[in-house]
């Protein structure tokens, strides 16, 4: 038998250049998913505040139009955020991105990927809606992202 060892040795080469290749885009990834979650716990964050602002202001019968429009500001910022991140993953993420309790897949060189970022959820968790208006609230709230009511 006469082997090529230069040949074996090359084809390693190439591949272990793949697999480095494929590590760092997915860490790359990674990061850029470590974000988009960063990004939204602040949008929930910034959102929670301006119910409150808007409750507050409502039942103290008062106005404050530039703190309000602030606080739209700030949210429209982190949305355009969110969106060029969600862009920077490719058509995977930007085309639909995946509910909160769904993985990521996506596709590394030759390979596919799941990232999944989810944590186990409480069997209790029970979606929780305003007694107001019926929208759709987190867990936490204490005010209404819609109307602002006192949760």
């Amino acid at each position: 038998m006469d082997f090529d060892f230069n040949k074996i040795k090359e084809m390693g080469l190439e591949y272990a250049e793949k697999g480095k290749n494929a590590a760092m885009d997915l860490a790359e990834k990674g990061k850029t998913q470590a974000k988009i979650v960063s990004a939204q716990t602040r949008l929930a964050k910034a959102q929670r505040q301006l119910g409150a602002l808007v409750y507050s202001l409502a039942k103290g019968h008062e106005e404050n139009q530039p703190l309000v429009d602030k606080y739209i500001e700030m949210i429209d910022t982190i949305e355009e955020e969110l969106a060029a991140l969600k862009e920077s993953l490719g058509p995977v993420a930007a085309a639909a991105p995946a509910a909160a309790d769904e993985p990521v897949v996506d596709t590394v060189g030759d390979n596919t990927v799941v990232m999944d970022f989810n944590i186990e959820k409480d069997p209790d968790d029970a979606p929780k809606t305003c007694p107001q208006c019926g929208a759709p609230v987190s867990k936490d709230a204490l005010f209404c992202n819609k109307c602002g009511a006192q949760l």
